[in-house]
């Protein structure tokens, strides 16, 4: 960190512990004590027809933006080199794919947000913090998509597995490169803001319910479905149906 200002210590080191600190502590919190919030809260009985659509999309393209992010950060350049992949095709490939995603998830979260706000129901049960959350990715998915499209795709190209991938496997192992993410555009810095602003809001979130995966369906055992068919109960007697008086048995 020799060379970097206090503000740029504070922005890149100091912020991001913080917001690790927040995200870890609270989610203890918030499971110790709000059990029955760590919910989606979902509000699919207001509203199902925009929900069914713009949610797996949304979701889709999270994922894939996810893996990208996985795939560009934390996998150091060193490593596709050697594994054969020329930087050239790793590029084309990995902007290409990131417009599809970014397409995915700006689709799906216009179409939330839209429902969120347009429909009466729906708005009804949205919080303060519904809607900071929401800000907040609309920030990251914008931030992310002009670059990864403008410049990536159809401009020049922005190399920042050298500025900013270091600077952020670096917050892990404890050496992060302020000046390498000092000096990257600003639109890198302010998407990496935003994202460190989302983890530290997480845990108070509807966010909460990413963690909640049904892993016990995958060794839970079969449950067997068998069809009956309506049969219509036989009256008493070998007669079948026939008059017969009260308290009589046969």
């Amino acid at each position: 960190m020799s060379g970097a200002s206090g503000a740029q210590v504070f922005w890149w080191v100091i912020l991001p512990y913080v917001a690790l600190g927040v995200f870890v502590v609270g989610h203890v919190w918030r499971w110790r004590y709000d059990q029955f919030g760590w919910t989606s809260l979902s509000t699919q009985l207001q509203e199902r027809r925009l929900l069914k659509w713009g949610s797996p999309v949304f979701h889709y393209g999270t994922f894939a933006a996810i893996a990208g992010h996985v795939m560009g950060i934390l996998i150091p350049e060193a490593w596709t080199r050697a594994i054969g992949i020329p930087e050239g095709a790793y590029r084309w490939f990995s902007a290409a794919a990131g417009t599809v995603a970014a397409l995915l998830v700006i689709g799906g979260v216009v179409v939330l947000a839209a429902r969120r706000l347009l429909v009466p129901r729906v708005r009804a049960t949205t919080s303060a913090v519904d809607y900071v959350t929401l800000i907040l990715l609309l920030i990251v998915i914008l931030t992310g998509i002009v670059p990864t499209i403008g410049v990536n795709l159809f401009g020049p190209g922005y190399d920042y597995r050298t500025t900013v991938a270091p600077w952020f496997r670096g917050l892990f192992s404890g050496q992060p490169d302020v000046t390498a993410i000092a000096g990257a555009p600003i639109i890198y810095q302010v998407h990496a803001t935003a994202a460190w602003l989302i983890w530290a809001l997480w845990p108070f979130s509807r966010l909460v319910h990413a963690w909640s995966y049904p892993l016990w369906y995958l060794w839970r055992p079969y449950i067997v479905y068998r069809s009956r068919q309506a049969v219509q109960p036989a009256e008493p007697g070998t007669g079948g149906r026939r008059w017969r008086k009260i308290g009589v048995h046969y």
